[in-house]
């Protein structure tokens, strides 16, 4: 059993973003959905039927997305970094989960709902971390003048 779940706060979302979520990520589904009903209106703010909590799952990893209304916001303190083998799977990732988000620096991201997250090829932290430090400075060099990675491109800053 799983010990610690990522509670996400979304405004209205919830239910929304469990589903792109879903929908980006293979080995994903929709757990359950639970609905606020008439007690506590007072304090919610909610009505009666409304989406309160979405349990999700990506690839084993169980979420919960709570709709708490506006009271607070994502930022980049919190991401989630997805490991990638490929490029392709960099590509798939970056235009997926940055589509009517932001896109940042060093592999990061902003999806549509403010959540951030870290597109990284797994070949990146062997490269920085490399003995000879000469490679390791090229590549974080090259790494610096990227939003999404370019694994040939740290590639070669790598070789030399």
């Amino acid at each position: 059993m799983q010990k610690i779940a990522p509670c996400l706060w979304f405004d209205t979302q919830a239910e929304e973003a469990a589903k792109f979520y879903v929908s980006v990520f293979k080995n994903s589904k929709i757990l359950n959905v639970s609905r606020y009903g008439n007690e506590g209106q007072e304090i919610h703010g909610k009505k009666s039927g409304e989406v309160m909590v979405v349990e999700f799952e990506i690839d084993g990893q169980k979420f919960v997305a709570l709709n708490g209304g506006p009271q607070f916001k994502f930022d980049e303190a919190i991401s989630f970094q997805i490991p990638c083998e490929t490029q392709k799977e960099v590509d798939y990732f970056w235009e997926k989960l940055s589509a009517g988000g932001q896109e940042g620096p060093c592999g990061w991201l902003k999806d549509k709902f403010g959540l951030s997250w870290q597109v990284v090829p797994t070949v990146l932290p062997k490269m920085l971390m490399e003995a000879d430090r000469k490679k390791a400075d090229r590549v974080m060099k090259a790494f610096l003048q990227m939003k999404k990675f370019d694994i040939a491109t740290l590639d070669r800053a790598y070789q030399g």
